[in-house]
């Protein structure tokens, strides 16, 4: 339904644009209910509301030949930035939004609402009633609401930024530490041969709704990742998961693991309430755990946390959380203007500072944009050669040199550390002519898949191929499974085993693209591995 506010503007842009405010306009009443949409006995109806509000002043033609007249007292553009302003302040940023994509052709009012905004956002203080004390909260953008907070399904790094604020996990990893440290577990062990690992879980743990966490908690949530979902990689080579009374875990493998500590530092590996506490399908619309934060709210333009004062670790600092999801026609603006934005494969964000003062910083992601080759399909991009030579013609120095931007500095491994000590070698085109001619390459074009985010990259880099007689067309993202080479980001959340996860997740482009020798290859290095070989690469 229209509301009141809507069709003052309507009725503005259609008939009071070029008069000037409080100047009567003739209009007939039929023109007026034509604009509204409705019928010339409900248009009088609104048109008593927009005059009782003082929108307008109205005055109806009496007799044949007398016109009704209109005069419109408040301003478009001052109206709509006080309407949309109103709108953000009850917390209605979509329909806030809403308002202005419609109505704010002809004005400034988009660039000033959207300034207006940025202000809105950051760490807030509010004012306490008698015998209270103030609130904190912390109110940020997104551009990119999460896909999923079921852990079992986790794929990208805001979702799993999302999850550790509303759920734990048996252990951590601490990065500072550089070792694995107590969560939920308060200890464990392993045998000698790391084929049987035993939990001893906190006591006094408890979820948000106020149920304590036991062992059968723990089993139900293991249990559930064997079932199949996009992590299920977790649990390869356990056997069976027992219980040992309320507070002992016991998991037992078919063959020796000697991470599958850090495995259980996993956000995919959050404990979730047996059952789903009783509410079977409606658990995932506000999902609990026994994280520092509940989920309040879940709709599609807003999020909100609140602090769980029962927290087994201490209550956190914020007592809230609100995060705004952005209407994507205004993440152009919003990446310009807003203090705190996050993407998929990029955080800005606050950081607590003396003085109770939030600052801003930019925080160089632990990850990688990076081209991916389908070796999983036939085609040019099987040779060797080939894909050497788009490595030597794709100089990755010359592509952050020419565009800029967030591209901090040409990657040479999954994360900064590595790429930042990596010496960068001059383009050789002897060498690439050569390896050219060596693919057999004989103009088949390659099906380069690339997101719209990537978009000024597929560019270049299509550019740059074209130069050297390689032709590439540009194909729907949605189509990457059937490309024959995608450009992609790849972003760390945290710590534990997030490289293994890059290899190991189902629904993640690399694990698509590889053959069945390299998936084997690559399991195999996993299964032999120890904890000290994923600290860094």
């Amino acid at each position: 339904m229209m509301l009141l506010d809507e069709r003052y503007l309507l009725l503005f842009e259609r008939f009071g644009s070029d008069t000037e405010l409080g100047e009567p306009v003739e209009v007939k009443l039929e023109q007026l209910a034509e604009a509204l949409y409705c019928t010339p006995r409900n248009a009088k109806l609104i048109l008593a509301k927009l005059r009782s509000e003082q929108l307008i002043d109205w005055f109806p033609g009496r007799g044949r030949g007398n016109r009704s007249r209109i005069a419109f007292n408040m301003d478009k553009e001052a109206y709509l930035m006080q309407l949309s302003q109103s709108l953000v302040e009850e917390g209605n940023y979509k329909r806030a939004f809403d308002l202005i994509g419609i109505h704010a052709t002809g004005t400034f009012a988009k660039p000033k609402f959207l300034e207006w905004l940025d202000k809105q956002f950051g760490y807030k203080k509010g004012e306490a009633g008698e015998g209270q004390h103030p609130r904190d909260a912390l109110v940020f953008p997104v551009l990119k609401p999460p896909l999923t907070l079921d852990p079992a399904e986790l794929l990208y790094s805001f979702d799993s930024h999302l999850i550790r604020q509303i759920f734990d996990r048996l252990l951590r990893f601490d990065m500072q530490q550089g070792s694995i440290v107590p969560m939920l577990a308060h200890a464990w062990s392993s045998n000698s041969s790391a084929t049987e690992w035993t939990f001893h879980l906190r006591k006094g743990v408890r979820f948000h709704n106020g149920q304590e966490m036991t062992s059968r908690d723990v089993k139900f949530t293991l249990e559930r990742l064997q079932e199949g979902p996009a992590n299920s990689w977790l649990m390869r080579g356990v056997e069976s998961i027992e219980t040992m009374g309320p507070r002992t875990v016991c998991v037992k493998l078919s063959r020796p693991n000697r991470i599958f500590d850090r495995f259980m530092c996993s956000a995919a590996a959050s404990i979730l309430p047996y059952g789903f506490a009783g509410m079977e399908e409606g658990y995932w619309s506000l999902p609990l755990g026994t994280g520092a934060f509940r989920l309040i709210s879940w709709t599609t333009g807003r999020i909100e946390l609140a602090a769980f004062d029962a927290y087994f670790q201490g209550r956190p600092y914020l007592d809230s959380v609100d995060i705004v999801i952005l209407p994507s026609d205004c993440a152009l603006e919003m990446e310009e203007n807003a203090k705190v934005h996050h993407s998929m494969d990029t955080m800005r964000m606050y950081s607590y500072a003396k003085g109770e003062a939030w600052q801003e910083i930019e925080k160089l992601c632990q990850g990688c944009t990076m081209l991916i080759w389908n070796v999983s399909r036939e085609g040019p991009q099987q040779s060797e050669a080939l894909r050497r030579v788009v490595k030597m013609i794709l100089h990755p120095g010359e592509m952050v040199a020419e565009l800029g931007g967030e591209r901090a500095l040409p990657a040479f491994g999954f994360r900064p550390e590595t790429s930042s000590s990596h010496t960068v070698e001059p383009m050789r085109p002897e060498r690439i002519r050569r390896a050219l001619e060596e693919s057999g390459y004989a103009g088949e074009v390659l099906r380069f898949a690339c997101h719209p985010k990537y978009g000024e990259d597929g560019l270049w880099i299509m550019n740059r191929l074209s130069g050297w007689g390689i032709s590439a067309e540009m194909v729907d993202y949605e189509s990457w499974s059937d490309a024959d080479l995608c450009i992609s980001g790849l972003v760390f959340p945290e710590d534990e085993v997030c490289e293994i996860e890059a290899y190991e997740h189902r629904d993640y482009i690399m694990h698509s693209y590889f053959d069945e020798e390299r998936k084997k290859w690559i399991t195999g290095r996993i299964n032999g591995s120890k904890t000290h070989v994923f600290e860094g690469n």
